[in-house]
């Protein structure tokens, strides 16, 4: 399997195709004939992906929470939290020709991003991230987008440029959200698009 790891053990990147022929621990993949059908166990991971088409068919991530995850209660954010802090993240990042305003851009490469939520460093990146987004928002619902564009951007950026001669520029896709919905009558704040919070996430 051709994996691209970064910052020693705290992230790996390996291409979807990759993925799917040679799934890693805890994985499994049926090759289904309309596509694929990826299970994972949702003891140690924690998979932030949604279905993706690929030419080969459809791709469905069975333990899959989606990139955007919604919680109601403090229990259901207690327990997504837990999750994050203790468990192996698995996101998808786009890999896309053009810069940031392009309003279209081609998709050089698709990766599954693995990271370890309870590397040190990332902990506690997550924990600051979420005490200060709920200290900000004063107990309304509020969406956090948790970005790793930046941080990944090192890591594959040059390679695909390298790889792809017509390429003169490579933008990074990289996050997850969060979003907390209280059951507040009337929540003004967030109709009105006060309560979205981001913060990135550094690999050094």
């Amino acid at each position: 399997m051709t994996r691209t790891d970064a910052s020693h053990s705290r992230v790996t990147l390996t291409e979807v195709e990759d993925f799917l022929r040679t799934p890693p621990p805890g994985f499994s993949v049926d090759s289904l004939g309309s596509g694929y059908r990826v299970r994972s166990d949702p003891e140690t991971s924690l998979v932030l992906i949604d279905d993706l088409d690929l030419c080969r068919g459809k791709v469905v991530f069975h333990n899959s929470m989606g990139r955007k995850v919604k919680m109601h209660n403090l229990w259901e954010y207690s327990r997504m939290r837990k999750s994050l802090l203790s468990k192996n993240i698995y996101l998808l990042m786009s890999a896309c020709e053009g810069n940031k305003s392009a309003r279209k851009a081609r998709v050089l490469k698709q990766y599954v991003v693995s990271i370890d939520g309870n590397d040190a460093l990332i902990k506690w990146q997550l924990e600051k991230g979420l005490d200060w987004t709920i200290s900000s928002v004063a107990g309304e619902s509020y969406r956090v987008d948790i970005d790793l564009s930046e941080a990944l951007m090192s890591c594959v950026g040059n390679i695909i440029t390298n790889k792809e001669v017509k390429v003169r520029s490579v933008r990074i896709h990289a996050l997850f959200t969060l979003k907390y919905c209280s059951d507040a009558l009337f929540d003004f704040p967030h109709w009105f698009g006060f309560s979205k919070r981001q913060f990135n996430l550094r690999l050094t």
